[in-house]
């Protein structure tokens, strides 16, 4: 028995069946067999299988690609199709889900049994290039010389280096998987007002996005820190968003330098007035 999940979605409950007792044969559980595209969303995010075998045409007014579209927006599961149409357009929309495998009807379980093993093995090898990027990554955000969060695709916090501990008051193990609300809180300097933190922009249009000049940053000691903010989306292979980057710098030094300068200006106007 191994431990991968695999989650079935198929209408024909005579196949589903045939396709259960075949998967089990193999040493895979199956946590649910479903036959709508609703009902293959909701059992995935409740489930997080490893893998989907979604069969394209499904009862009701949503197909299997639509499905998949869907699941892919809130989870990253592999999906392999299972269909008897093999049209061009069909072909076409399947391919922008990026699907791990297309099997045609009928087919064996050899045929089966080989393109799941496939897939669960490109998505290991996924995973694993995945945790050599991040660790790579983190490496690189912990040493850099401005103050970085990143967060995760809802928006949790998942790293905050040096310079972000120091200017928010928090530490990583202390914000690790807190919404960025709560530790990156930010206001504006003239109305004292929250200011929409720049995350929930990023993840909202999967674009670059800054806060300047007017922004705040209220630390955990209640401390008032002048910054400039820039955010960016974290997008893996297939364009979809996986998180945010946060990167902030503090232009306390910045504001003091123009706040004396504009302190001048008007003395030297004063004393020009006055000689006149």
């Amino acid at each position: 028995m191994t431990d991968e999940k695999i989650m079935i979605v198929e209408d024909e409950k005579i196949v589903a069946l045939d396709i259960k007792d075949s998967l089990e044969s193999f040493g895979y559980s199956v946590p649910c067999m479903v036959s709508t595209g609703k009902d293959a969303i909701e059992m995935a995010r409740i489930h997080n299988p490893d893998l989907i075998l979604m069969d394209v045409v499904l009862k009701g007014d949503m197909d299997g690609i639509k499905a998949t579209e869907i699941i892919h927006d809130h989870c990253d599961i592999p999906v392999i199709y299972l269909t008897a149409y093999s049209d061009e357009k069909t072909i076409a929309r399947a391919k922008l889900t990026s699907p791990f495998g297309h099997i045609l009807k009928p087919f064996e379980n050899r045929e089966l049994r080989t393109n799941i093993e496939i897939a669960l093995y490109k998505r290991a090898l996924e995973k694993e290039k995945l945790l050599e990027n991040e660790n790579w990554i983190n490496s690189l955000l912990n040493n850099i010389g401005d103050a970085i969060i990143s967060t995760d695709a809802q928006g949790k916090v998942k790293l905050v280096n040096p310079l972000a501990q120091a200017l928010t008051g928090y530490r990583q193990e202390e914000a690790f998987d807190k919404p960025i609300e709560e530790i990156f809180r930010v206001i504006c300097e003239d109305t004292g007002k929250t200011v929409q933190n720049p995350t929930q922009k990023v993840l909202n249009e999967g674009a670059f996005y800054g806060l300047h000049d007017k922004t705040v940053l209220i630390s955990r000691e209640n401390n008032h820190t002048p910054i400039d903010v820039i955010g960016s989306p974290i997008k893996n292979s297939r364009n979809e968003i996986m998180g945010t980057i946060i990167v902030f710098y503090d232009i306390s030094e910045r504001k003091d330098i123009e706040k004396s300068f504009l302190n001048y200006s008007f003395s030297g106007d004063n004393i020009q007035k006055t000689n006149h």
